[in-house]
């Protein structure tokens, strides 16, 4: 879309810079999509270019993983194939997460290249699937601010509503540290949309640490993330039990999508998937036959899909 209100482009990733009219800019897929009037009834007037920040776009360490705001979704598609994190599969088996998150975007590779990790949490809708990602690997956010000012906050907590955030004007999000402990642990994931290669109705990821506490991370269904922690494997009541006090029936997003009763249906449905899951011994899955490797995979992607290493560009699947 043009934007013809702009009237200039700046170059910094100095949240000093920043004036009423002014927007930041990383991949623009979703700025350039809503134009002049996206963040309200007063038109932009400049863009802030984080083109030139020159941050890297991933950073491994012992302690976990950073990812840069202007990370590009197929920047982070690559992460499992990379040098970066050769050798850590067995040690870090949440890796496996990072693909089906990324097929969630169900976007062309044109998007995929430029859309950011940043700017997915920022336009902070509710099937965002890098804030799946992140705050079901218990994520936190760092938050730049003017005078050099500098905060952090779990992911869990920066989106508030459908659309909305904690960033106040002018605030700028660097980066999402996941830590080496969530990524240490068993996950499962579970996604349904109400068409194929639809937007994301439901999307659930589950994490089992050594000790059986489980974690359990709703989005999609949710006008905002909602993490649930039991100090135990719970069984299918106390999980029931769980979900009924942490989502009231007005969380539950209601659009074009998915209406709220199956959001809130599919939502214990697949918490109960992911729970029977994690609860079988490490490396097959319950039910008839089960003797299955352990996977990731969504409700259209097929399982070969994820366990597939390519080092090719993401396209589009364009199946029926």
């Amino acid at each position: 879309m043009d934007m013809n209100t702009i009237e200039a482009m700046v170059r910094t990733t100095d949240p000093a810079e920043w004036r009423d009219g002014d927007a930041w800019l990383a991949g623009g897929t979703v700025l350039f999509s809503y134009g002049s009037y996206a963040f309200g009834p007063e038109p932009l007037r400049r863009l802030l270019d984080l083109g030139s920040a020159g941050w890297p776009a991933i950073t491994v360490t012992d302690g976990g993983i950073e990812l840069a705001a202007t990370c590009t979704v197929a920047e982070l598609y690559a992460l499992p194939d990379s040098p970066q994190v050769a050798g850590r599969a067995g040690e870090w088996p949440a890796l496996d997460l990072i693909r089906p998150c990324c097929d969630s975007f169900v976007a062309s590779f044109k998007v995929w290249n430029m859309s950011t990790v940043g700017g997915n949490l920022c336009t902070s809708l509710p099937a965002g699937p890098m804030i799946s990602l992140c705050a079901g690997l218990d994520g936190t956010a760092t938050i730049l601010g003017p005078g050099g000012a500098s905060r952090e906050l779990p992911v869990v907590g920066f989106v508030t509503g459908d659309g909305q955030n904690v960033l106040a004007p002018g605030e700028l999000l660097r980066s999402i540290r996941l830590p080496a402990p969530a990524l240490s642990e068993r996950v499962a994931f579970r996604r349904l949309s109400l068409s194929n290669l639809g937007r994301s109705g439901v999307l659930l990821v589950g994490r089992l640490d050594a000790g059986m506490q489980l974690t359990l991370t709703v989005t999609a269904a949710t006008k905002r993330p909602v993490q649930l922690r039991f100090t135990r494997l719970p069984d299918s009541a106390e999980l029931k039990h769980g979900l009924d006090e942490a989502i009231p029936g007005s969380l539950y997003h209601d659009d074009i999508h998915g209406l709220p009763a199956w959001r809130r249906d599919m939502t214990y449905r697949l918490a109960e998937e992911i729970r029977g899951e994690l609860a079988a011994p490490d490396g097959v899955r319950p039910g008839p036959g089960s003797a299955l490797p352990l996977a990731v995979s969504g409700d259209f992607w097929p399982p070969e899909r994820h366990a597939a290493r390519t080092t090719t560009t993401p396209q589009k699947d364009t199946r029926a």
